[in-house]
């Protein structure tokens, strides 16, 4: 793209921000830059990549929190571009990885990033959490490589199970007033690299019979709603990943779960273009 459109895309929709500049005078505390300086303290990509980029919250608006892999790291940016003033929508400051991940990783960030923990840090809670794990718990590994011929599985259905029942527990005792949405695993195509087609489908099946049990977590079946998706909008053959506008059409669909769950309205979803200038000049000044 060349530079001149992209600057004039930044402008018609602006580097985002969750909230306009008018509203800046409405965050939570005085002391935003502890929590920046924590925030960035987290890991490398909070530092330098534009979807773990450190959220303002604002005390008029919910607070939105998104757990993934790489998957939801592609949707995050769309998430938050149809949530515009309407929610400050955070993600995990890594990729979440598999459920057995799950809980250490929420609590560094909570201790990281919240009162008491830090002094001067977020004191709000969480009013919608977007969780999913599974597409690390099905892969092979042999070492730190994908092989699906001579690697061991990461979780055992009956392993992925267990978790998905401490997870919720986990999330139900620290964000009691959360709503809770859980998004099913997205497909694995045939020839993905350490994954076995099909296997999606089986630990879905699980995790769907352990949400049963807990009727007040809500479902977002992105896993039905990828199908087609990924068919059209793939990065190439085997991959599990998605092109831009694939994971534009997932962000839209992960927005109006969430919107719903809390009682707002997404707007509409810019085009790739806008939110790829974005990036690309976030990232830029980032480097220089």
């Amino acid at each position: 793209m060349e530079r001149r459109k992209a600057i004039k895309l930044i402008g018609l929709f602006g580097l985002a921000s969750c909230v306009p500049t008018k509203l800046s005078s409405q965050v939570v505390n005085n002391t935003c830059d502890i929590c920046k300086n924590a925030w960035e303290s987290l890991g490398k990509f909070t530092r330098r990549r534009y979807q773990f980029r450190y959220i303002k919250p604002y005390t008029n608006l919910p607070k939105v929190f998104i757990y993934g892999d790489s998957v939801s790291i592609g949707y995050t940016e769309y998430v938050r571009a149809s949530l515009k003033d309407k929610a400050c929508v955070y993600r995990l400051h890594t990729n979440g990885q598999s459920s057995n991940h799950f809980i250490a990783r929420m609590e560094a960030m909570r201790k990281k990033m919240f009162q008491p923990y830090l002094k001067g840090g977020w004191n709000f809670q969480w009013d919608a959490i977007h969780f999913n794990v599974g597409l690390h718990d099905l892969k092979y590994l042999a070492g730190k490589k994908l092989d699906k011929e001579n690697g061991k599985q990461v979780s055992t259905l009956k392993i992925y199970e267990d978790n998905l029942h401490k997870i919720i527990k986990y999330l139900k005792a620290n964000y009691p007033k959360a709503k809770l949405i859980f998004a099913t695993t997205t497909p694995v195509p045939e020839g993905a690299e350490g994954r076995f087609a099909g296997d999606s489908i089986k630990y879905n099946k699980v995790a769907l019979n352990v949400m049963k049990q807990y009727p007040e977590v809500l479902v977002n079946d992105l896993f039905t709603f990828s199908v087609p998706v990924l068919k059209e909008h793939g990065v190439k053959k085997g991959d599990v990943h998605y092109k831009a506008e694939g994971s534009r059409l997932q962000g839209i669909q992960v927005s109006k779960k969430i919107a719903n769950a809390i009682g707002i309205k997404p707007i509409e979803c810019p085009s790739t273009d806008i939110i790829n200038a974005q990036f690309k000049a976030y990232e830029s000044k980032k480097k220089n």
